[in-house]
């Protein structure tokens, strides 16, 4: 018979996973609430284009997407008060100031005639951001304490992939001249270099190496 006072692992022995994830509450939380930001923007500004956007094909996809990064920010929002007993809307804020430089820079285009831009930026540079750092916490978290994020995060994913995918068909489709591809690149350049300012979308802890305190100190006056 089993010593019922025998201490035991936490796990079963073919169990490897450990307790704690590579992020504290608080960096969790800030995480989140820097996640939920850029899902609100984006939300927005995906909306604010279907009106603008002359291609039906592209009009109609993007309606789709908003919807999605709608829900992300849902998604979000509803971990936050899970996470820390914290007011959810004083969270959600964006990483530094270059997250803002890039969100104006990415809507800047306007004109019907500028689709191409308004995709670039959301499907070339945003939404790989985003899969990597959403990647880069999945890897991180713990498999325990943080399982509703982890699920949030799967779901997220699953949507990011599948709209990636259809905003570089959409692309490929509408660039047809060697101007098109330089439009295209300039775009993508510019946009990559405030991102790289930026330190992606949490900061520069977005991939690892700083840590989210060094994060909020980008931007900040000196």
């Amino acid at each position: 018979m089993a010593d019922a006072k025998k201490p035991r692992a936490a796990f079963a022995p073919w169990d490897r996973r450990e307790l704690p994830g590579s992020f504290t509450v608080e960096e969790t939380a800030k995480r989140v609430g820097h996640y939920k930001w850029v899902e609100m923007r984006l939300f927005e500004a995906l909306g604010g284009w279907v009106p603008t956007v002359p291609e039906l094909d592209v009009k109609m996809r993007l309606g789709t997407h908003t919807y999605h990064h709608a829900w992300h920010a849902d998604l979000w929002n509803k971990r936050l008060p899970e996470l820390r007993e914290m007011n959810p809307e004083r969270l959600t804020a964006p990483a530094n100031d270059h997250i803002v430089e890039f969100f104006e820079a990415m809507t800047e285009p306007e004109a019907p005639e500028q689709t191409i831009e308004k995709l670039v930026g959301v499907y070339r540079v945003l939404i790989p951001a985003k899969i990597a750092a959403y990647t880069y916490h999945l890897n991180n978290t713990s498999t325990i304490t943080d399982a509703p994020t982890i699920r949030s995060i799967k779901f997220i994913l699953h949507d990011e992939y599948e709209d990636w995918t259809n905003g570089e068909m959409l692309l490929q489709s509408l660039i047809e001249t060697d101007d098109e591809i330089e439009r295209a690149a300039a775009q993508q350049i510019r946009l990559e270099k405030i991102l790289l300012k930026a330190g992606g979308i949490v900061g520069p802890g977005s991939l690892g190496g700083e840590s989210q305190a060094s994060a909020e100190t980008v931007g900040a006056p000196a």
